[in-house]
């Protein structure tokens, strides 16, 4: 076990996340502590380069299988992936993309699966270090200029940190993106179905399969064995 402390990380980072913080943070500015929210997106940067893969999960997770099947998933990759990351279980972007989604609307942008695109969900990731260091693209893509411009043609406002920021990386370019299946991130929050998105909401969070990871995301009770 090797422990990290996390202003040690927090520095090293802020200099590479800084400019998109504003995009995809909470608070009206970018904050020092923030930074830690876009952990996964700079990993391969702060990381010592003999460590080629790291799974990067959520606290809210209950495991149904041993998670070392999950490094399995690695192997399935397609050539130019960096990440794996399972979709987004609610309307969530659908919402988030609504100016968008309205100047075009035959976009698939914020539509559900299988089809659409409904966006990531950050809770389980399997970030492929190497490959992430090897990406002229993935890297070209965390450039200040390249985030503003990104933002400005999706009108995107984030909250959520680095799934924000993958969210809107995969609009552009999902060959970025190895999709895991839902089972492997399987969302139990219900937010947005009480919050306009009712008609909906079911085509986002139907999951079939057994499941190998919950997310207790936004505070929702886990299942008991």
């Amino acid at each position: 076990v090797i422990v990290h402390d996390v202003n040690e990380l927090t520095e090293k980072l802020f200099p590479i996340v800084e400019a998109m913080q504003k995009h995809f943070s909470a608070g009206s500015g970018t904050y020092y502590s923030d930074s830690i929210f876009f952990l996964s997106v700079a990993m391969h940067r702060i990381m010592p380069k003999e460590i080629t893969q790291i799974i990067q999960v959520d606290l809210d997770l209950k495991y149904k299988t041993n998670i070392r099947d999950l490094f399995d998933e690695f192997d399935n990759f397609p050539e130019g992936a960096v990440i794996g990351i399972a979709r987004e279980m609610q309307p969530v972007y659908r919402h988030t993309f609504w100016q968008y989604r309205r100047e075009n609307p035959q976009t698939k942008v914020g539509d559900p699966p299988p089809d659409g695109l409904p966006g990531f969900n950050s809770g389980v990731l399997l970030l492929n270090l190497e490959a992430m260091r090897q990406s002229k693209l993935y890297n070209q893509l965390l450039e200040p200029a390249t985030v503003q411009k990104l933002t400005e043609k999706y009108h995107f406002k984030g909250h959520l940190g680095d799934q924000d920021f993958f969210t809107m990386v995969g609009m552009e370019h999902p060959e970025l993106f190895h999709v895991l299946d839902c089972t492997w991130n399987r969302q139990l929050c219900t937010w947005w179905r009480d919050h306009g998105y009712s008609d909906v909401f079911d085509q986002y969070f139907q999951c079939e399969g057994e499941v190998k990871i919950y997310h207790g995301n936004c505070n929702t009770p886990i299942p008991e064995d």
